[in-house]
């Protein structure tokens, strides 16, 4: 985060995207096709074959569980997150949003700091909505001291706390595999 006037600030699109260092070739490709979006107008619209999202993987260090919500649309356990809301653009500020709003943390801060964790840019499948595009998902870990206190936004939408290598097993997204083990790896670390 930024600071200035000693209020902290999220980064914005282009110097999240400009700090980020890809890991592996399938994220580098994803990293140069999207760093040219970073300064259109349209970058967040849903409306367009290829926008960005935000999302994050919540965890629990001293358990080292990660959260995972079934998503309805995609038939998977995934991470929460999701669109930016008319007027947001900063994608730290999004997903944590979106993570409040999907678990009902209210304690979710960014872990082990603000930095983007994992890019990837991910097919959505068409519905009865909206054509088939892509999202290009900036993610996030935030961390809860109050793992108990999660809920479910709505039913259909259960949420579950798991080791990484249980959430390995129940999501079927090689992508969130991907976010998943760097997440490990952060857990791992020494203080």
């Amino acid at each position: 985060m930024v600071t200035t006037g000693g209020a902290a600030q999220s980064p914005g699109l282009a110097e999240l995207l400009a700090d980020h260092r890809p890991q592996g070739p399938a994220e580098t490709a994803d990293h140069e096709r999207v760093c040219h979006l970073a300064g259109a107008a349209d970058a967040w619209d849903r409306g367009t074959p290829l926008h960005f999202t935000a999302s994050a993987l919540i965890v629990h260090p001293p358990t080292r569980r990660v959260l995972l919500r079934w998503h309805v649309r995609q038939q998977a356990w995934l991470q929460v997150g999701g669109h930016g809301d008319p007027g947001e653009t900063l994608p730290l500020d999004i997903a944590l949003r979106e993570g409040l709003e999907e678990t009902g943390l209210t304690d979710l801060t960014p872990w082990p700091d603000a930095a983007l964790v994992h890019l990837a840019v991910v097919p959505v499948p068409a519905s009865p909505v909206e054509p088939a595009h892509e999202h290009a998902d900036l993610r996030f870990l935030l961390a809860t001291g109050t793992p108990e206190q999660a809920r479910p936004e709505n039913p259909a939408a259960p949420l579950e706390w798991l080791t990484i290598a249980e959430a390995r097993q129940r999501t079927t997204e090689e992508n969130l595999r991907e976010t998943l083990d760097r997440a490990g790896r952060l857990l791992d670390a020494p203080a």
